[in-house]
């Protein structure tokens, strides 16, 4: 008589025997399958390298206040910017003895809300390093796109020039500019997006020289196309990293290198509650109001530092060779 048991643990005909283990592995190991681990998408994989660095994160926390105050400054500011009143001059901050808190952050010599002032000026600043990194962007991708890809006697010219402009001092050639142009808030932009034109040139040129050499690049050169299609659709995108950095970076130039010039009466002028501008109004009161001083140089400190540190984040989430 046949054992049932034996019967039973006999594996059907045509049936693979199965592997012991608890997991159906070898030796109770389990085997991985084929497409189980999937790639992080591009984004978790850019927050994780940008979140792993505090700093850029609080710079970006900054950054995104900063905004948000000058995006909506007609609304949250307490008083306009230039409003005047004869009965609060110099007034102290609300913590202060002779404080109020109708005006928490104090008042300037002719009575203008300084908080008011600060918010408004916080989208003139914002505006200014804005317009100056995307002029400066535009030309310099260009220019660059152009001196990488046509070698010879145009990327000779075009790079001294650059050369040039960068061995003088930013400042005082953003002064000799602007003194040529005339003072105002345009002209200063301009002076600015000029002082700062060589670093996209340069960045731009020395990725495409990296890039054109590339398989996909003659690839697609093979296929027939042109060289407007090589620049822009084959070779640019691959260009963008670092760009994006310096652009992140470019903006706290471009705010310091304007307040310096409306400090000095040649950008924004009176009374734009540009926080140069704030800052110069305010010179013959450093000893007896510190208020007027202390609070717009705080605000292109922070600012600047904010930018600073995201762009240290973004060129860790970006460039691959900082990546761990």
């Amino acid at each position: 008589m046949t054992n049932s048991n034996n019967v039973a643990a006999r594996p059907a005909p045509g049936r693979p025997k199965q592997a012991g283990g608890p997991l159906g592995g070898q030796g109770g190991h389990a085997v991985p399958t084929v497409g189980a681990i999937l790639p992080p998408h591009p984004l978790r994989e850019f927050w994780n390298y940008f979140g792993a660095n505090k700093g850029a994160v609080a710079g970006l926390v900054i950054v995104l206040a900063v905004l948000l105050i000058a995006l909506f400054a007609p609304w949250i500011a307490p008083y306009a910017p230039n409003l005047t009143d004869n009965t609060v001059f110099l007034k102290p901050p609300f913590w202060q003895e002779g404080g109020s808190t109708a005006h928490l952050l104090g008042t300037d010599a002719i009575g203008r809300d300084i908080l008011s002032r600060l918010m408004h000026g916080a989208r003139l600043s914002l505006v200014i390093g804005v317009a100056v990194v995307a002029i400066s962007v535009v030309v310099g991708t260009v220019l660059g796109l152009l001196t990488g890809f046509f070698r010879g006697v145009f990327e000779i010219a075009v790079m001294r020039l650059m050369d040039i402009i960068l061995t003088l001092p930013s400042l005082l050639l953003a002064i000799v500019i602007v003194a040529i142009l005339g003072p105002g808030l345009m002209n200063a932009m301009l002076a600015v997006a000029v002082v700062v034109l060589p670093h996209y040139v340069r960045i731009t040129r020395a990725a495409v020289i990296a890039e054109v050499s590339r398989d996909y690049v003659t690839a697609a050169r093979m296929n027939g196309a042109s060289r407007i299609r090589l620049m822009f659709s084959e070779i640019l995108p691959n260009c963008t990293a670092p760009l994006i950095v310096q652009a992140s970076l470019g903006v706290s130039t471009a705010i310091l290198d304007a307040a310096a010039l409306g400090f000095l009466g040649l950008g924004a002028q009176p009374p734009s509650p540009e926080w140069g501008t704030m800052l110069a109004d305010a010179r013959e009161f450093v000893l007896r109001a510190w208020w007027v001083v202390t609070f717009p140089g705080l605000a292109i400190l922070i600012t600047v530092l904010a930018f600073n540190l995201l762009g240290d984040g973004l060129r860790d989430a970006l460039d691959p060779k900082l990546k761990r």
